[in-house]
């Protein structure tokens, strides 16, 4: 479920695109302080959303760090570091934990398995530091799970599973701000269960696995594009209400560009893709 809560860096000028940057490297860096090198491969896009949504909205300041990275090693490197970045890489792992396990499980990928079991300990760590995000997650796991052996052909009920989740992992404290952030994961996170099944059909079709959207297909067939595009913009026009309702005023233009345009380039490159197959 990772990968779809993109920046377009074509878009973004200089200066935001250095920030944007700086607080993905500072995500990194966190993620090795929590789980050793193991911690950085876990490193993703949409954890560096909620990131800089929450140093926004909370207006953190940020302890700025000039390093050598490993990866690119030929130029010091820039690293923004606040309180938010330690939530975040927890959240990163809690929820890398549970897709590789959820991997395991269903390719019987041994490597996906050891990734897993490298991970418990820290998880096991973290659950302790955030009991509720983590109830959370393992409650959202078995509900897929149930969902997934009865076949659940309504994908509203399935993609809001992970709504829920990530209402609650976009919440990192239970404040004045938790009924906004809330919305905001919920409908983000039916964008994303969507988007991913989405992706995944055709794969899915072909080895027999559990896909909500096959049935959509199966009914209207004509329909089905329309169904999935119109379903999607509707979700992060919704995701996209709930972040305007935030007095956000740092970095606003990142997320914005995040919101309105960084989301969908995934779909405009399935898209692109599946035209370049047909042609």
């Amino acid at each position: 479920m990772f990968g779809y809560i993109n920046v377009n860096r074509k878009e973004l000028n200089a200066e935001d695109e250095k920030t944007y940057q700086a607080y993905y490297c500072g995500l990194c860096r966190q993620l090795k302080n929590e789980a050793g090198i193991k911690g950085q491969m876990l490193l993703n896009y949409d954890m560096t959303f909620l990131l800089i949504l929450l140093t926004g909205l909370y207006e953190l300041e940020h302890e700025e760090i000039s390093y050598r990275c490993a990866v690119h090693p030929a130029a010091k490197k820039t690293a923004y570091i606040n309180a938010a970045t330690e939530y975040a890489a927890a959240m990163d792992i809690v929820l890398s934990y549970h897709s590789l396990q959820d991997d395991y499980e269903d390719e019987g990928s041994h490597i996906k398995q050891a990734m897993a079991k490298a991970l418990l300990k820290d998880y096991k760590r973290i659950s302790i530091r955030y009991p509720r995000q983590v109830q959370a997650v393992e409650e959202y796991m078995k509900k897929l799970a149930v969902a997934e052996k009865a076949k659940e052909s309504n994908i509203d009920i399935v993609a809001g599973y992970t709504g829920e989740m990530l209402g609650q992992i976009f919440q990192w404290k239970q404040d004045e701000w938790s009924k906004d952030l809330e919305s905001m994961g919920f409908y983000m996170g039916k964008f994303i269960y969507l988007l991913d099944a989405y992706e995944d059909l055709k794969q899915d079709q072909k080895k027999g696995n559990y896909n909500p959207l096959a049935y959509v297909q199966m009914e209207s067939k004509e329909e089905y594009e329309t169904f999935c595009r119109s379903t999607l913009t509707c979700l992060m026009a919704e995701c996209a209400k709930s972040f305007e309702r935030m007095p956000i005023l740092e970095h606003a233009e990142i997320l914005r560009n995040i919101l309105y345009s960084g989301v969908w380039t995934k779909y405009e490159y399935l898209k692109l893709k599946e035209k370049k197959t047909k042609s």
